[in-house]
């Protein structure tokens, strides 16, 4: 798994706590601690597994229930005696944490990779791959699909086929910005693969501009990355994209 960037110059200055001192913090407090302290970057759609330790993801789901819950206060709901909302700061909580934002504090799945025995050399597409995410502006739903376009050589690692949907889906669970996770998914295929070329296609539906804003629910986003052969060969580059399907098709 790639390590992620140097934290940003604005974090607070590092601090030396001692065990004792940490152990009385919250786990937020001491998740960050770590994170300040080895120079971690940890922005919204950063996997922060490595600085999570055992038992603290049930602290975090704690104190985001409770903070979820003055989220609920402040928009003047009445959580005692609404039975629809007297569970939802805990619903909330677990839904954040071990569902749809779970690809930051989960480090990457297993991925079981298998030499190129054979040699092979010609694209491989796999797709389309559901995708579900949220957006980091808005928390809003983002849903789409992927394909994925493989040119492997000799020296190539391949990995199983429902693989590619779990590193998708690691990288998607977790708040996105659609441009940013293309990338995110082209570097970690790239450093496991290890192909002669790369192709990435995502579609996706942002609800920050169905549900809210403009309100426009027939627009959707798509974006791609180009790496290697695809990006030096034309004719490649046009065989990828004329196998996928259209959107209307």
């Amino acid at each position: 798994m790639s390590s992620s960037p140097p934290a940003s110059s604005d974090e607070p200055a590092r601090l030396f706590r001692s065990e004792d001192e940490l152990a009385r913090l919250p786990a937020s407090e001491r998740i960050r601690y770590r994170l300040v302290n080895a120079d971690c970057r940890h922005h919204a759609n950063d996997n922060i597994a490595a600085f999570v330790r055992d038992g603290e993801v049930e602290e975090l789901k704690a104190e985001v229930q409770a903070k979820m819950q003055e989220v609920l206060r402040a928009l003047v709901i009445d959580t005692d005696s609404d039975h629809n909302t007297n569970e939802t700061a805990k619903r909330v909580a677990k839904m954040y944490i071990d569902e749809v934002f779970r690809g930051r504090y989960q480090p990457m799945p297993a991925v079981t990779e298998f030499p190129n025995a054979e040699r092979l050399n010609e694209l491989m597409i796999v797709g389309p791959i559901t995708v579900r995410s949220a957006c980091s502006h808005h928390m809003c739903p983002i849903f789409g699909k992927v394909w994925i376009g493989i040119l492997p050589n000799e020296h190539s690692n391949l990995i199983g086929l429902s693989k590619y949907a779990r590193i998708c889906d690691w990288i998607m669970s977790r708040p996105q910005i659609q441009e940013e996770a293309v990338t995110m998914l082209a570097n970690e295929l790239q450093q496991r693969v290890r192909p002669d070329g790369l192709a990435i296609v995502m579609e996706a539906d942002h609800f920050c501009m169905h549900w809210r804003g403009v309100k426009d629910n027939q627009s959707a986003m798509v974006n791609s990355v180009m790496r290697g052969a695809f990006l030096k060969d034309a004719n490649l580059r046009r065989e990828f994209l004329s196998l996928l399907p259209r959107k209307n098709d």
